[in-house]
């Protein structure tokens, strides 16, 4: 990590009651930020996929990472006081009190970009004030109902991440 990321990652968390989505190498550079849950005061949303989450697991915990999906998300967000949104097959929201696991997306979702495309949407949701549990909630099962929308008319195969952007007000629509 340069020290300019380092240091624009440190003031960030030091913003207390920021409201902030750290997905990507937003991740990887938090990984390898010593001590970053004891500076945190920022309300934090992160979005590892798995490979992502090892890392921060790590870093913080230093412990052996549970097998089970939904523990791994439940204790990291337990112990780092945030939301954490583990991307993949049953995608994990979890924060210090709720868990919920996701039942839309598909396969054909494991492409790239498609990640920015479900970070866009949490942090549209957050700014039309839905608090981060509920925005993450919200996001990542209209993104899985966007990508299954896009995957029976395109097939999985050729999914690609603007197809998911292309049917998210389809998917709105259709939970309203």
């Amino acid at each position: 990590m340069s020290g300019g990321v380092k240091t624009i990652l440190e003031n960030l968390l030091r913003l207390d009651g920021l409201r902030l989505v750290i997905d990507a190498d937003g991740l990887n550079n938090l990984a390898l930020l010593k001590n970053w849950s004891d500076i945190n005061k920022a309300n934090l949303i992160l979005t590892p996929h798995p490979g992502e989450m090892k890392r921060l697991w790590t870093s913080l915990l230093r412990k052996p990472m549970p097998s089970d999906r939904q523990t791994i998300a439940v204790e990291f967000a337990n112990a780092a006081k945030i939301v954490l949104v583990l991307k993949g097959h049953g995608t994990v929201v979890a924060d210090a009190e709720k868990v919920y696991v996701n039942t839309t997306g598909n396969p054909g979702m494991a492409t790239a970009g498609c990640g920015d495309v479900l970070t866009g949407v949490i942090t549209a949701l957050c700014g039309q004030g839905l608090d981060n549990f509920d925005a993450s909630v919200l996001a990542v099962y209209i993104h899985g109902l966007a990508g299954d929308l896009a995957a029976k008319d395109k097939g999985q195969i050729s999914l690609i991440a603007t197809d998911i952007l292309d049917y998210l007000p389809q998917a709105f629509r259709s939970t309203c």
